[in-house]
């Protein structure tokens, strides 16, 4: 296996030992990229969920886009929510960047996100 870090200045640095993202098999037509749980930290204390989902999504293809990819590319993601009232509002914007063959998904609520944010979302991607 070969693997390659994948960064972008587009997207918030990780604030922790982690990568952004991870590509893997890279030179493989069946590479796979795993891309880190990402956050909106400077939207998480305004208290619109939708802005804040917004630009974790943004930030999302951001990565993707460094790796060559973009979202037709994702096959799986994992969304964590500090309140899961916030389902709808958070299922309408991510939809906006999956019209057609969604990847597979679970949604969890937690008891707390790092650095307070309210929602978090990683993928993984295949190239």
């Amino acid at each position: 296996m070969n693997k390659e870090i994948v960064y972008t200045d587009q997207a918030p640095a990780p604030i922790g030992p982690y990568s952004q993202a991870v590509k893997v098999n890279v030179a493989s037509p069946a590479g796979m990229l795993f891309v880190s749980g990402q956050v909106a930290i400077e939207l998480a204390s305004q208290g619109d969920i939708q802005a804040e989902t917004q630009k974790v999504m943004e930030n999302i293809g951001a990565i993707l886009k460094a790796a060559g990819l973009d979202y037709s590319n994702v096959v799986k993601s994992s969304i964590f929510v500090k309140d899961m009232n916030n389902f709808a509002a958070i299922n309408e914007v991510y939809g906006r960047f999956f019209t057609s063959e969604p990847p597979a998904r679970e949604t969890v609520e937690v008891a707390r996100l790092p650095k307070d944010v309210n929602v978090e979302i990683s993928v993984i991607a295949v190239q």
